[in-house]
């Protein structure tokens, strides 16, 4: 088997921070940490300071599966897709990743009002829960 040099230098090499990514980051997860406890008492729920990690970030998972998740400065939940076209239509929601084709059933939550996010993230977890 042959392998790669350059992947094995990526790889090995550490990643240095940057703050123009990774200080929204830590505040985009802080807040769905916060946002996440109010729903600590739904059956299945698992909040994100007591499951694994998953895209490099905290995950809100509900019966195992990922309902949100911050994987940049952004809330991103998992919707029906009806609901993810009218969300970014009308600016509430981004496309979701940003840098190739947007699923279709993922949207980036474009405000950092805890109060939109609780309420995306209920929206989620009945959607990903049901």
């Amino acid at each position: 088997m042959t392998t790669d040099p350059t992947a094995e230098r990526r790889a090995a090499a550490p990643r240095t921070a940057d703050p123009r990514t990774d200080a929204p980051h830590a505040v985009a997860e802080a807040l769905l940490h916060a946002a996440a406890a109010a729903f600590a008492d739904v059956p299945g729920v698992v909040l994100p300071s007591a499951g694994r990690r998953h895209f490099g970030t905290a995950t809100l998972r509900v019966h195992g599966r990922i309902a949100a998740f911050t994987p940049g400065p952004h809330l991103v939940v998992k919707l029906p897709r009806d609901r993810v076209a009218a969300l970014v239509a009308s600016g509430d929601g981004l496309p979701f990743p940003d840098d190739r084709p947007p699923m279709r059933e993922w949207v980036q939550i474009a405000s950092d009002d805890p109060a939109a996010w609780h309420a995306a993230i209920a929206e989620a977890l009945a959607f990903v829960g049901g």
